[in-house]
């Protein structure tokens, strides 16, 4: 048998007050399971904690010093049980990003809220979508926010933003059209992120049949990294996020291709595990987190504030 914490805190109780009967009405206890609580102590230490002087328990020299222990010791569990009660703002979250959540819009969110709330720490793991639902699932984090849909029957998923995908390319001599057919792009040099980007997903399936016609000329995981091929490599293309290429397609680095026919955007989502606990930082942070999606992506999204 272990010493319990309802033990230690009777016996501190006892060793201030004196009298069984006032420490269990203090405890809503009988006397007798408050008596019982420090014989099952004292059994436990193999020593006697308490002598009875005129009717008052007193300690002895052992139950001097393991009060001398152990007091400290409850007064901090108190503390950090009042922390926790009240822990709104302070507290650790871990979340899941997909690439380019992560890379152009979720740092600026975590630095903004960790700044206004410094006790609270967020951690950020950086994954494409499929493997984010899957931290999820497994529990690996405790929020996600990911691009484009994903099948995740023990997860709610929430609606945060809509991002617009572009047709880009570094090769001035394919804008000489204002419009292109895609039919006529697909033996182009495809420089597409890697199987189970929300990105790639989504653009394969807007483009439906033509997919198994398209020459993927190279798969890379970031989307930076797609962007100096396409600078480099004549007659390269890809689908990436406007947000990605914005300051590119301002400078005249890249250039956008209108394809006939075709819209390319996907939804950003927001996702967790259905029975996950929802604490109040937990429920404060997803809260301000879709709000300034909305903001920096120009959509209110009022139905999921």
């Amino acid at each position: 048998m272990r010493i319990t914490l309802r033990q230690m805190e009777l016996f501190l109780e006892v060793a201030k007050i004196g009298h069984l009967t006032q420490v269990a009405k203090k405890f809503n206890l009988s006397q007798s399971a408050v008596s019982m609580a420090l014989k099952e102590l004292e059994s436990i230490l193999g020593c006697k904690l308490f002598e009875r002087i005129q009717k008052k328990l007193i300690l002895n020299e052992k139950g001097r010093a393991f009060y001398e222990e152990i007091e400290p010791l409850i007064y901090r569990l108190r503390d950090i049980e009042s922390e926790f009660m009240q822990m709104e703002n302070k507290g650790k979250l871990i979340i899941g990003c997909s690439t380019t959540i992560a890379d152009y819009i979720m740092p600026h969110i975590v630095c903004e809220y960790m700044h206004e709330y410094p006790e609270v720490k967020i951690q950020m793991k950086i994954a494409n979508t499929a493997e984010i639902a899957k931290m999820t699932q497994e529990g690996a984090i405790d929020i996600g926010y990911i691009e484009g849909d994903i099948n995740c029957n023990n997860c709610i998923i929430t609606p945060i933003g809509k991002d617009e995908l572009v047709v880009v390319t570094g090769d001035k001599s394919l804008t000489k059209k204002k419009e292109h057919y895609i039919d006529t792009l697909l033996d182009k040099k495809w420089i597409l992120r890697e199987e189970g980007s929300g990105t790639r997903s989504e653009f394969i399936r807007k483009i439906g049949k033509f997919a198994n016609d398209l020459n993927i000329y190279l798969e890379l995981r970031h989307t930076e990294a797609i962007i100096n091929v396409l600078k480099e490599v004549e007659d390269s293309l890809s689908c990436v996020s406007k947000i990605a290429v914005k300051k590119y397609l301002e400078r005249g680095e890249l250039y956008e291709l209108k394809i006939k026919g075709f819209e390319f955007g996907r939804e950003f989502y927001q996702i967790f595990y259905k029975s996950k606990y929802q604490s109040e930082l937990f429920k404060k942070f997803s809260f301000y987190a879709r709000s300034r999606f909305a903001q920096i992506l120009g959509d209110r999204y009022a139905e999921s504030l």
